[in-house]
């Protein structure tokens, strides 16, 4: 469908430190292979994407929306006639550089940095993991990725503005990612609103009937499913219908993103680059279905008291323990404390923090915290 747009092996600018060919892999594949073998990859497993982990096993958390998103983005790039091998790695290490507790703990960390004249992003964390912070490599840091996964990394969410620090500047600042990239977004604003909604159904934060007063196309599909199966139970009603819904939104994704590109005129991969606009996007039914979504989760989930207390209180957390580290820097783990010879105090203190999962976050801050106050 927009194979011309697709990023292949004449559009690829190489790695950062030279590598010779695999016999039997291409480069993306490469790429898709060191980030899953990453330790980084492998604790996204004990990260909140927005039910805390413990309050019940079949919540999501931030490595299984890791690979939801890549199902959609994967289904999308394949029926586009795009790069479906950049495209899943893309997905994949989209959001290695999540710190404990999700968008609180990365809003706390970005606090806490503040006061240092730095900042706290994740897509800008993820880069510094992939070439820095992972070390399987006795050549160099990092994982030695493509630019195109390394720009994409930066780029997927938003623009990379023309002045920005020199060590981005290879990834082509005031230009567009390749379309695999631009897709990401939306790939994972499918994945985690039909994600979000099937955790929260399960948590009874809300019943089918207040889903079908705000998201109209959910009562639609429930009429047909209660056609094809009478007297399916409600939870089983539910997932037939978010089945469905999910078919509407990324269908809606492939139609969108197709009419934009072919609309632009747009006939090769420099092409996309140099237009002042993204050409991913939903169509117009997908988008209204998708804000409709949103209002949901905000009233009935982000919103939730219970929610917003818990997250109120990790953020609390978080400042706390990454106060007392900057004051302790002695106390950050083994491989940290090397790394204080060559980094600001502050920023080794990030990098340890937003390395933990949930758990061992909560371990450390009875051990360093709690254990002081009692």
């Amino acid at each position: 469908m927009l194979g011309r747009l697709r990023l292949g092996p004449d559009n690829l600018r190489g790695r950062l430190y030279p590598e010779p060919a695999h016999p039997y892999r291409n480069d993306f594949q490469r790429d898709r292979d060191r980030i899953i073998h990453s330790r980084a990859f492998r604790r996204m497993e004990g990260k909140t994407q927005v039910f805390a982990a413990g309050l019940c096993d079949h919540f999501r958390n931030r490595l299984t929306h890791t690979i939801e998103v890549s199902q959609v983005a994967r289904t999308v790039a394949l029926a586009l006639g795009l790069n479906e091998e950049y495209t899943e790695t893309l997905a994949l290490v989209h959001d290695l550089g999540h710190p404990p507790f999700g968008h609180v703990g990365e809003k706390e960390l970005d606090r806490q940095m503040k006061q240092f004249g730095a900042g706290f992003e994740h897509n800008r964390h993820a880069l510094r993991i992939v070439d820095h912070l992972e070390h399987y490599y006795a050549r160099f840091d990092g994982l030695n990725l493509t630019y195109e996964v390394r720009e994409g990394i930066i780029k997927h969410s938003r623009e990379l503005p023309l002045e920005t620090e020199a060590e981005l500047k290879p990834l082509l600042p005031g230009k567009r990612p390749p379309l695999e990239a631009q897709l990401l977004d939306l790939a994972d604003e499918v994945a985690y609103n039909t994600a979000d909604l099937d955790d929260a159904f399960g948590a009874k934060l809300f019943t089918m009937a207040e889903i079908e007063a705000t998201v109209p196309i959910f009562a639609e599909l429930g009429e047909q499913i209660d056609t094809q199966f009478p007297g399916a139970s409600d939870r089983v009603r539910f997932w037939e219908v978010l089945r469905q819904l999910m078919n509407v939104m990324i269908g809606g994704l492939i139609e969108g993103t197709a009419e934009a590109a072919n609309a632009a005129g747009v006939e090769a991969v420099e092409d996309v680059r140099e237009l002042d606009h993204r050409l991913a996007r939903l169509s117009p039914e997908a988008a209204e279905i998708n804000k409709q979504m949103r209002s949901l989760l905000i009233k009935f989930v982000y919103g939730n008291e219970g929610l917003i207390r818990d997250r109120k209180l990790a953020q609390l957390r978080l400042g706390r323990l990454f106060e007392f580290l900057v004051a302790n820097p002695e106390r950050v783990s083994a491989g940290y404390r090397r790394a204080l010879k060559e980094s600001p105090v502050h920023r080794v203190v990030c990098d340890y923090i937003a390395g933990m999962t949930d758990q061992y976050f909560m371990k450390m801050y009875r051990e360093m915290i709690s254990a002081t106050e009692g």
